[in-house]
């Protein structure tokens, strides 16, 4: 089988972050569609049953619109920074009717930084109290699950959260904002025919946390 992402996905990404303007975008839509947009498309269709396999309750959601891939385009409304192109491809694999934060799987491409990760990224307080709740009451499930958590970049507080012991043996844990795991993928492995496997293995192995902090959650997984 033929692979769903080739060099000129990269080769293109790289370009459109030293041209990241729409004049030299639109001069180059067709090649965004060939090797990124269209290329992706086809993954996530083809990813619903691997997905399927891993937890019937994600959603690998192909539409254009609202679906599993993020848009190109960034929302510079309330940034400083203006360049209209995100100057990678993302792809979430969320809990069906829930919105990207929800804890699925996501996929990041961008040359030399791809990865795959899982977890959640900076939740609303009501729901990271539903973490933290869970992490106390189901601690010897906590215990082998968080050996997952690398996000290197997670925010946390300095303190123990209000509510939370300081003594307790997770409180490192509960100080996190943020908590996630993820695995990095050369953009050979990207451009390999067997890359839709090695995503699939990736997410097996970040399940435990996905599903973790979905029944916390409240939600199926």
């Amino acid at each position: 089988m033929p692979p769903y992402f080739t060099p000129d996905l990269f080769r293109f990404l790289t370009r459109l972050k030293r041209n990241n303007n729409r004049d030299w975008f639109l001069a180059h839509k067709e090649e965004y569609e060939a090797c990124a947009h269209q290329p992706a498309l086809r993954f996530i269709t083809d990813f619903a049953g691997p997905l399927y396999d891993i937890t019937p309750h994600l959603a690998s959601d192909p539409r254009t619109s609202r679906g599993s891939l993020f848009r190109i385009y960034r929302d510079t409304r309330f940034s400083h920074d203006k360049r209209p192109y995100k100057t990678h491809v993302a792809m979430r694999f969320s809990h069906r009717g829930k919105d990207v934060h929800s804890p699925g799987f996501y996929l990041h491409l961008e040359p030399g930084g791809c990865f795959a990760a899982s977890g959640l990224w900076h939740p609303e307080p009501p729901t990271l109290l539903k973490v933290r709740n869970a992490i106390v009451e189901r601690c010897d499930e906590w215990r082998k699950i968080r050996k997952l958590l690398n996000w290197d970049d997670a925010s946390r507080l300095s303190r123990p959260p209000r509510g939370f012991p300081c003594d307790h043996e997770f409180v490192d844990d509960l100080k996190l904002r943020d908590l996630g795991t993820s695995v990095e993928f050369t953009d050979a492995q990207v451009c390999s025919p067997k890359f839709m496997a090695t995503f699939a293995t990736a997410c097996r192995k970040m399940s435990p946390l996905a599903a973790f902090l979905s029944s916390a959650l409240g939600l199926p997984f």
